[in-house]
């Protein structure tokens, strides 16, 4: 074989296979591709996909009360437009943590090719909101026109229950004329998003959703308000000691968004199956 075939042979996920001595030939290499449009969309899963991340609650919602209490729709009935959120007992806010971990699952996120529409864009005291409703129709409609793929709500529970700790994914309820369109995708996304945690070591909440990790809400704005499939994920509780080490530490917050970009993929990759593309 020439220099230049087996130059090709090697870029191209083919192997030498030795007939004789000066005798060679390539042959294709099992689960190797000599396609390089595969091998890129196996590089970046979530090429083409726009992902919309909505890190809860504002670290500055707490001087605006009068903003904050203001009442928004919210599917069907109104609700004030945020809270503050909650925090550890040593004093880590919800919303920065919420903000952190959004940020780091941004970059894991377009690291993958996929674009990323984020609800609020930064963790300030001279800041409020947004409004429970932007977020909810957030994504609904793009400046293209078309919508988002998903979105994933990210917060922080402060549950005072002793013992009280792990996290839990929260789906909307099949509301007409509200989320009954989004119903099915999202229960679909909230299975991926619970599965994905506990595979990555995380421990469904001890306190809520009957200990399965999934809760369906009809109050939320930021899920009834929304035509693509959505979730809410309390990552933990930040009020328990255990949960709030993980909450408070860099690594656990790397690890969070670790496994919320697996939660991702996996939904992505259901959803392309079972529509017949790709």
């Amino acid at each position: 074989m020439t220099g230049s075939r087996l130059a090709t042979a090697l870029l191209t996920g083919t192997a030498l296979v030795v007939l004789a001595p000066g005798i060679a030939v390539a042959a294709a290499v099992p689960g190797e591709t000599a396609d390089p449009a595969e091998r890129v969309a196996a590089a970046k899963p979530l090429e083409g996909k726009v992902i919309v991340l909505d890190p809860g609650h504002q670290l500055g919602n707490h001087n605006f009360p009068r903003r904050i209490k203001r009442l928004v729709p919210a599917g069907g009935f109104s609700k004030p437009c945020n809270t503050t959120g909650t925090a550890t007992n040593g004093g880590y806010p919800e919303a920065s943590f919420t903000w952190d971990v959004a940020l780091r699952l941004r970059e894991r996120l377009q690291a993958q090719g996929a674009v990323v529409r984020m609800t609020r864009h930064s963790n300030r005291q001279d800041r409020w909101g947004p409004c429970v409703d932007e977020r909810g129709l957030a994504g609904n409609v793009l400046a293209n026109g078309a919508a988002a793929d998903l979105k994933i709500s990210i917060h922080g529970d402060g549950s005072w229950l002793r013992g009280a700790r792990g996290f839990h994914v929260i789906m909307p309820a099949d509301r007409s004329p509200w989320t009954d369109d989004i119903y099915d995708a999202s229960r679909e996304l909230a299975l991926a998003t619970r599965d994905a945690l506990v595979d990555r070591g995380l421990t469904t909440a001890t306190y809520i959703a009957g200990g399965d990790g999934l809760d369906v809400r009809r109050d939320l704005g930021t899920l009834n308000l929304s035509d693509i499939p959505t979730v809410m994920v309390e990552l933990g509780n930040m009020r328990n000691r255990s949960d709030a080490t993980r909450m408070t530490r860099p690594r656990g917050r790397e690890h969070y968004a670790r496994a919320l970009a697996l939660a991702v993929r996996r939904y992505v990759h259901q959803a392309v199956d079972s529509s017949g593309d790709g």
